[in-house]
């Protein structure tokens, strides 16, 4: 191990937004303690625009729609005169009420169009602003992503900031809520294969520098995240399914009997064959048809169409995927997937649509009662949407979960963009430590970002980090954890350079006591750390992944004598089952011991304490790693800050 292995960020993981006020001093020339540059993003300049375009359309609809007024107004005033009319005045008055009324289309299309444009700029816009949020690490300014469920006992999720709020789940997007979200979780929770990893990476590379395909896919992402949560889904279910209709020929037949018997009765009654009250018969085949089968046709009508709109954007997404030539293979085999099973996935979608716009009739009660007791409309529109699930439907889910994976990409993609001094890790099978250069906390802002060295293994030590309270400890240990998920899941990390195997990481930091369960605090700690010495031995046995382990501040509920007897034989026993691993604490006498003296490999932060102008004590850190255990503690300067000294 190097004399100065080192700390990732600056200040404590639970508050980021703190650093930029932490970290105002110990900038070194180096890149032991070197700071991150804040990422130049033009993305105030391209929201500013995108804004501009917004507006521009807005009023552009809102004009169209002033016009239409007073092109209904013309014609009603014209039909009024052209009722009083003769002769040559009604062809006069017909021809013009026939050009009102192609104007009056006309101005709706192109309203419509104009409304259409500016939520369009409304939604690049709002992409803009959030990777400018993101870029800054202004999580306040951000929208909150759904997490995914995170399995009870995950090893390391809950300690290192993987979901919720300013977590890793947040720093990338925009995704879709149905699509990318669900992908980046799990592939933050579920660490890659090697060969899956840089597949990734090569795909991120390649999407990094195009920032118009990327914005323009969380744009549509964002757009059609806007459906219920869930629709996607039944979605699914129902094309999956079984088709229900195409199973009852009889109803199949019903649905052809009411139009064709309501075509023979008009026909026989206005010959006068049959009196007009037969028809009566026709309207009483089609309420008994459309009756008989209606709550269920209705209800797959419902499963089957969460919205035209919504499946709209996900065709325009679709249809953006394949635009570009990519050459990384990944990319290439999504985009094979889009094109897959002879006609594109989002010519398929757009069929889909247009079945879609006819069930959007059951919306307006009135005239979907009377449309449908005379062609039984359900029914054939079922029929068509089961004619699409027979020759697509299979395919469907296929095509959301490489949009997924490909929204995932562009999110981890707009990662490298917005922090060009990031690197994609080197993922080596045959690496026995973990080797980084500069490497930082990635959830702290980035101009506040303290960056060092840092050396974890090989196997058979352990890196034994001291320091004093708010030194930066338990960030060392959270950016070595936080870069090995974004390292495991295929995206950049948050250094110069980092080369480690792939690992199972395990992690204790943030243990707490549960009611629940009748868990103490001691009870809780003992309980998970048993879990990371049984995870690295089955680790050891199977040969794959290495274990990494991340202790902070181990067994604290306890009295120190039983502690360090307790931490010292749970580090024997990561150490026999040839785990990595790094422990913060503060207790130095914890490895001097003759089983862990050889194997510790310690460093430390420290704390500068100077007079203030009222006497009292002014703490303030560089966030340097140096080599060594740590030489001083500040708890009691810390009581005396607090006035309680």
């Amino acid at each position: 191990m190097t004399a100065v292995e080192s700390e990732g960020p600056g200040t404590r993981h639970p508050a980021p937004e703190t650093r930029h006020q932490e970290a105002g001093t110990g900038n070194r020339d180096r890149s032991a303690g070197a700071r991150c540059p804040v990422p130049g993003s033009s993305y105030a300049d391209r929201a500013a625009a995108h804004t501009a375009d917004r507006d521009r359309h807005a009023r552009r609809a809102e004009l169209l729609s002033w016009l239409r007024i007073l092109v209904f107004l013309a014609g009603v005033a014209l039909t009024g005169l052209g009722l009083a009319a003769t002769g040559a005045g009604v062809a006069i008055f017909t021809a013009g009420l026939v050009l009102l009324v192609a104007l009056f289309t006309g101005l709706a299309r192109a309203q419509r169009s104009a409304e259409r444009r500016a939520e369009w700029h409304r939604a690049l816009a709002g992409v803009c602003e959030e990777g400018s949020a993101r870029a800054e690490r202004r999580w306040d300014a951000l929208p909150a992503t759904p997490a995914p469920v995170v399995p009870a006992g995950h090893p390391y999720a809950a300690d290192l900031g993987v979901v919720g709020r300013a977590s890793l789940l947040q720093l990338l997007g925009p995704v879709g809520l149905a699509t990318g979200a669900p992908t980046l979780g799990r592939w933050l929770l579920e660490p890659a294969p090697s060969a899956v990893v840089r597949a990734r990476q090569a795909a991120v590379a390649e999407l990094a520098p195009l920032a118009d395909f990327r914005e323009e896919l969380a744009a549509r992402a964002r757009l059609a995240g806007r459906g219920r949560v869930g629709d996607v889904d039944r979605f699914l279910q129902w094309a999956e399914a079984e088709p229900w209709l195409a199973r009852r020929p009889g109803l199949r037949l019903a649905g052809w009997l009411v139009p064709s018997l309501w075509v023979l009765l008009l026909l026989l009654a206005s010959q006068g064959v049959v009196p007009a009250s037969t028809i009566a018969v026709a309207f009483a085949v089609g309420v008994a048809v459309t009756t008989g089968a209606g709550r269920r046709v209705l209800r797959l009508l419902g499963t089957a169409a969460p919205g035209s709109a919504t499946f709209r954007l996900y065709a325009d997404q679709l249809t953006l995927a394949v635009r570009p030539p990519l050459r990384a293979p990944e990319l290439q085999r999504l985009q094979s997937v889009f094109m897959g099973g002879g006609s594109p996935a989002a010519l398929h979608l757009r069929r889909l649509r247009r079945a879609l716009d006819a069930a959007e009739l059951r919306y307006s009660p009135l005239l979907h009662g009377v449309v449908n007791v005379i062609t039984a409309w359900d029914l054939h529109v079922l029929a068509a949407l089961e004619r699409w699930q027979r020759r697509a439907g299979r395919q469907a889910r296929g095509w959301f979960t490489a949009l997924g994976e490909l929204e995932a990409l562009a999110a981890l993609a707009t990662l490298q963009h917005d922090h060009p001094d990031w690197t994609l890790p080197e993922l080596d099978e045959g690496a026995d430590r973990v080797e980084a250069e500069a490497l930082g906390h990635p959830l702290l802002p980035p101009g506040a970002c303290v960056r060092n060295d840092v050396v974890v293994g090989p196997a058979g030590t352990f890196l034994f980090v001291t320091g004093s309270n708010m030194a930066g400890k338990s960030t060392l240990l959270r950016a070595v954890g936080a870069n090995a998920v974004l390292a495991q899941a295929g995206g950049p990390v948050c250094a110069r350079r980092l080369r480690l195997p792939p690992t199972a990481l395990l992690t204790s930091m943030r243990v707490s006591d549960s009611l629940e369960e009748g868990l103490s605090f001691f009870m809780a700690e003992l309980v998970r750390l048993k879990s990371v010495v049984e995870a690295a031995r089955a680790a050891r046995e199977t040969g794959g992944r290495r274990a990494l382990y991340l202790l902070d501040e181990i067994l604290q509920g306890t009295n120190s004598a039983e502690r360090q007897v307790a931490a010292r034989r749970i580090l024997e026993h990561l150490l026999e089952e040839g785990a990595l691993g790094a422990v913060s604490t503060h207790d130095l006498a914890l490895a001097d011991t003759p089983s862990l003296r050889p194997a510790a490999r310690a460093v430390h932060f420290r704390e500068t304490l100077l007079e203030g102008a009222d006497a009292t004590p002014v703490m303030t850190f560089d966030y340097v790693l140096r080599p060594g255990p740590a030489t001083s503690a500040n708890a009691l300067a810390l009581v005396r800050m607090m006035g309680l000294g």
